[in-house]
């Protein structure tokens, strides 16, 4: 009973939330939107082509309905690497289709899908193997739309780990093993509802003339155009026969907008409106027509008859001397050019030269050869004085001791010759060892 009642209360919030928005897109359809704006500018009485074609919308009658729409909710494993696993299947016939045999009962998707817009999956007793990535793929073959919703299921046993939260890409969803969860996905627009009308009402083309000056609601209409062939034109017979599209615009995808002999009374603003209503398809392209002056053939010269002289050929043909006058603004900058180019080589100059100096002032610090041979000259000279000095001092020396040595034997002498006198006598050679010593 607990498990119903929640899961009717996720369905409540779910619908509520989806009638939201599909509010709010139908506000949004309810006006077209432009997809290509463009200037074009034609000489008046020419030709000219709008172009307006459309590669995007399928313009052919669909004949198998129920196997165009289709649901698929694939799961994605953590392991091994992300491989992807297909839930379930479902058409827009309301048959379904269930991969795996523990699924059958469990997992599913409501009957009326296709009818509310609400494709959520159920998942009735979560398991720890429920956990993963899961895509909900809404395809329409026909109309060419492929929409994807990805949503995040992860596993707890603790109650108080349970949330919901967006993680800027996706919905993640923290539930509780053995609960009812149900993965969202909704989408409400037209294009996942069944025809109400005839095919070929639900795909009309219209073109829209504007005046300068003139709104777009009160734009003139000029053609109509349905799937089914029907074609209206509006405006005098002259408008509606000079302004036309293709009628096979809807077998070719070409709605393009033909406009002869033009006139400037026909600028302004053209519009081409596309509007596939059961794809919900609403688009819009813009042209900004300009009519031009008419364009002036210029005439060739008459030839002259071959009786006529040529020297009278010449004097009737006038001769023009074609002067090519420079712009003043071009001649201007060529000038500029050539003075910033002038400047530029003599600064190029300039800057070489100061780098010669460096480099020669530079090479003279790093070689001083000149210095080195005077300091060695220098030395060599204190040198040999400082020798010659030495030399000096010991000649000096030796003469004194000579002349000392004489006086001292020349005393002794005379000593002695005085002491012969003398009873007492005196060793010479001992006395002479004594000085010696």
């Amino acid at each position: 009973m607990r498990d119903d009642r929640r899961l009717q209360a996720f369905l409540w919030i779910h619908v509520s939330v989806a009638c939201f928005f599909a509010a709010v897109s139908c506000q949004s359809d309810s006006s077209s939107v432009v997809l290509a704006a463009y200037n074009v500018s034609a000489p008046a009485g020419s030709k000219m082509v709008l172009q307006c074609v459309s590669s995007r919308m399928v313009w052919t009658r669909d004949k198998v309905r129920d196997r165009q729409r289709v649901l698929h909710w694939d799961m994605y494993r953590d392991y091994p690497a992300y491989a992807m696993e297909r839930v379930v299947d479902m058409f827009s016939s309301g048959e379904q289709r269930i991969y795996t045999s523990y699924n059958l009962g469990r997992v599913g998707v409501t009957p009326t899908a296709f009818k509310d817009g609400n494709f959520s999956l159920v998942i009735k007793d979560v398991t720890m193997s429920d956990r993963g990535l899961y895509s909900c793929n809404l395809h329409h073959l026909y109309c060419h739309l492929y929409d994807t919703v990805r949503v995040q299921l992860n596993v707890t046993k603790s109650r108080r780990k349970e949330q919901r939260f967006w993680d800027g890409q996706k919905a993640v969803f923290v539930v509780l093993v053995g609960s009812t969860v149900v993965l969202p996905c909704i989408k409400r627009q037209s294009v996942w509802t069944d025809w109400s009308v005839e095919e070929e009402d639900q795909q009309v083309v219209h073109w829209d003339h504007q005046y300068p000056g003139v709104t777009r609601d009160r734009a003139d209409r000029l053609v109509d155009m349905y799937a089914s062939g029907e074609q209206r034109s509006y405006g005098p017979l002259f408008l509606r026969r000079k302004m036309n599209i293709s009628s096979h615009a809807f077998s070719e995808g070409d709605f393009s907008l033909i406009i002869s002999d033009i006139q400037p009374t026909d600028r302004g603003m053209y519009s081409c409106h596309l509007h596939h209503h059961y794809c919900g398809l609403h688009e819009r392209r813009e042209f900004q027509v300009s009519v031009d002056p008419p364009l002036i053939e210029t005439t060739k010269p008459v030839k002259a008859l071959p009786t006529q002289e040529k020297e009278a050929t010449k004097a009737e043909s006038p001769r023009v001397v074609a002067v090519m006058l420079p712009d003043q603004t071009l001649h201007f900058l060529l000038l500029l050019g050539y003075v910033l180019i002038s400047f530029l080589l003599l600064a190029f100059l300039i800057f070489i030269a100061i780098t010669l100096v460096t480099r020669r002032r530079r090479a003279k610090e790093f070689h001083p050869q000149a210095s080195m041979r005077s300091n060695r000259s220098r030395s060599s000279s204190d040198e040999f004085e400082m020798d010659v000095t030495e030399v000096n001092v010991t000649e000096v020396n030796a003469c004194s001791w000579e002349e000392r040595e004489f006086d001292y034997k020349n005393n002794l002498l005379k000593e002695k010759a005085h002491m012969s006198t003398q009873p007492k006598v005196i060793d010479l050679d001992k006395e002479m060892q004594k000085f010696s010593k």
